[in-house]
């Protein structure tokens, strides 16, 4: 609905800064380099991998963009804050993309305390120990964009990995509850649920015969693909969209 008091939404602020955690990744790699592409400054996480951030840095700097890597446990509270508080010294990180996350999947009667704890420690408090210290920044420039990268699992379930679909739950769930108490300050908060994406690990999962009797469109999504709707909730254009859980899954569901 539209009134004739409805005002402008408030433009990004220029030299946008983007953090994407667990970038060393396929997945990580394509929405850096997307958002490179796009403009963005981008900081490039990974936790023991900084060889492959430094590697995409460099290629992000070659093709023209702006691009820095940095290396901490997301999982380490004390050691996200104070990564996040250097980060802080350059000015505020307006666009976030928690993209870290971690499989350890067994049949539930099979599955260790170890791995139900490892994932959720990276996919759950991983966004949080992230998350929280970027908000006050971003609330003061009126403007941000937190895009959290969920799975298809959460949405139907997935054999085997009862503790990633509940991980990737909870945080949908805090997706929406964020999206709620930040609507009103210019910042919104999306999450995006990618099915089975040719992101370098799926392959040794799913064979073509899997693919095409789980997938409707009988093949496995691109990382790009998956890079440009973060792109897309990342602009200007994509102000009024907000608590939402967006899957990209080839009709799976």
């Amino acid at each position: 609905m539209t009134t004739a008091t409805d005002s402008t939404p408030p433009a990004a602020p220029p030299g946008k800064r983007a953090l994407v955690t667990g970038a060393s990744g396929g997945l990580g790699r394509a929405i850096s380099l997307r958002l490179a592409r796009d403009g963005l400054q981008v900081i490039v996480h990974a936790n023991t991998r900084l060889d492959a951030a430094t590697a995409l840095v460099e290629e992000i700097t070659a093709a023209g963009g702006s691009a820095q890597a940095i290396a901490f446990d997301l999982t380490d509270r004390a050691a996200s804050h104070a990564a996040c508080a250097t980060l802080l010294e350059a000015g505020p990180v307006q666009v976030l993309v928690n993209n870290a996350g971690s499989h350890a999947d067994a049949a539930f009667p099979a599955l260790t305390e170890a791995q139900w704890q490892g994932v959720f420690d990276v996919s759950v408090n991983g966004f949080f120990n992230v998350t929280q210290p970027l908000t006050m920044p971003m609330i003061r420039t009126r403007w941000g964009r937190i895009i959290n990268i969920s799975s298809v699992a959460a949405l139907t379930g997935n054999r085997g990995q009862v503790n990633y679909a509940a991980a990737k739950g909870a945080l949908n769930s805090a997706t929406k509850a964020l999206a709620l108490e930040l609507a009103s300050r210019g910042i919104t908060v999306n999450a995006v649920a990618p099915g089975i994406i040719d992101s370098g690990m799926a392959e040794a999962t799913f064979d073509k015969a899997l693919i095409e009797r789980l997938v409707p469109m009988k093949r496995m999504g691109r990382a790009e693909e998956v890079a440009a709707l973060v792109a897309f909730l990342a602009s200007d254009e994509a102000g009024y969209i907000s608590g939402q859980v967006i899957s990209i899954n080839g009709a799976m569901v």
